[in-house]
């Protein structure tokens, strides 16, 4: 048998491919971090969209919308809606994370800064607090990447870093004050 010499070692470790990612304390954190935050948020965009959960549905939905100075109502009912649910299902499951961040964070942007009436704190007037509050987790989550327990687990961005954070802090910014800009 032939003794494995550094270089030889390496060509084996290449011929296998890459090795599966370690599963830690702080995968399970983000995956609990994102089931929690993209769930909450699909649940609102199908409650927009399709009326689940206690929801309106789109029609309603639009028509509130629209009386809020949002025309075609339906049009940006639906635009909120479809932002919420993909965005929220792709940080549950850890898909396109960046792009999914992007979505969460240009809607609940746009929620904080039309509702000027609203507080910090939930126990007064109505609260800003839950829509920053998914924004800041969806910063978060591109910021430090979805962890090794997602979709993107074989994607670059899987650990975070400046580049995910920019983008979806960029995307979804940009994205919120787009819409301010057309109402």
């Amino acid at each position: 048998m032939t003794p494995l010499t550094p270089r030889s070692r390496e060509s084996a470790a290449l011929d296998r491919g890459p090795s599966p990612p370690v599963v830690g304390a702080a995968d399970v954190g983000i995956l609990l971090l994102r089931l929690a935050a993209g769930l909450i948020l699909a649940g609102s965009g199908s409650q927009k969209l399709f009326g689940l959960f206690g929801g309106a549905g789109l029609d309603a939905t639009g028509k509130g919308f629209a009386e809020q100075g949002y025309e075609p109502g339906v049009f940006f009912a639906g635009l909120a809606g479809a932002s919420e649910l993909l965005g929220g299902l792709g940080l549950a499951a850890g898909l396109l994370t960046p792009l999914a961040a992007a979505a969460a964070i240009g809607v609940m942007f746009h929620a904080m800064v039309v509702a000027p009436q609203y507080s910090l704190w939930p126990a007064g007037p109505p609260s800003f607090a839950y829509p920053m509050l998914l924004a800041v987790a969806a910063v978060a989550i591109a910021a430090v990447g979805p962890g090794s327990i997602s979709l993107d687990t074989f994607f670059p961005w899987r650990n975070g870093g400046w580049i995910p954070f920019c983008v979806a802090l960029g995307l979804g910014v940009l994205g919120g004050a787009l819409v301010l800009v057309f109402v």
